[in-house]
């Protein structure tokens, strides 16, 4: 059996592996799945990934499934509820942040039709396919991710600097980081040649 090569930074844990193998740059064109990896991503924000992949599900379930417009409507109450829950990162600022970023989600879907139609036009409703060959060549930011962190704190969002958002485009399958070698990069390839931007 051939043995798969995969991005380095994956094989720390089988967590980490099965992220890497199943979701980590595949594209997606759905609201909820892209709020939860906002969520995520703001929450990752001086930490490590495999950090918040072990509290994904404690995520899940105090922010309603990840679902925009409920986590938009918490209150003092509920942010004191996740204040006091040990199973996520307990940072005042990505807490409060969190909450206000689900009122401007829920603003620029109502604008653009979908959150989704918004964020693939920075990389014109296609994935970009770079050609890492090594995990040394991948940038911590572009200049897409810095023109759409400017545009988020523009419409209110916080924890979103560039490099955050570019861990986001990675996540979400804007741009295929997968080095070249790795197994997933040829399938992220041919998940992206199928993708149209809603």
């Amino acid at each position: 059996m051939t043995k798969h090569v995969r991005c380095d930074w994956s094989l720390g844990s089988d967590l980490m592996r099965k992220y890497h193998d199943t979701e980590w740059g595949v594209p997606l064109a759905d609201d909820q799945p892209l709020f939860e990896f906002l969520i995520l991503e703001g929450a990752q924000a001086g930490l490590s990934w495999s950090t918040i992949l072990k509290k994904r599900e404690n995520y899940r379930r105090l922010y309603a499934g990840f679902d925009p417009e409920e986590v938009a409507l918490f209150g003092e109450t509920d942010i004191a509820r996740l204040l006091s829950d040990p199973g996520i990162v307990r940072n005042r600022l990505k807490v409060r942040s969190s909450v206000s970023n689900a009122v401007a989600f829920l603003k620029v879907a109502e604008e653009f039709g979908s959150f989704a139609s918004y964020i693939w036009t920075f990389v014109d409703g296609k994935p970009v396919r770079n050609q890492w060959k090594a995990m040394s060549d991948i940038p911590a930011a572009t200049e897409t991710a810095s023109i759409l962190s400017r545009d988020l704190k523009k419409r209110g969002f916080k924890f979103v600097g560039p490099t955050i958002c570019y861990s986001h485009m990675q996540a979400v399958g804007m741009v295929n980081d997968h080095i070249v070698t790795c197994y997933r990069y040829e399938e992220i390839d041919r998940l992206a040649r199928d993708f149209w931007s809603p």
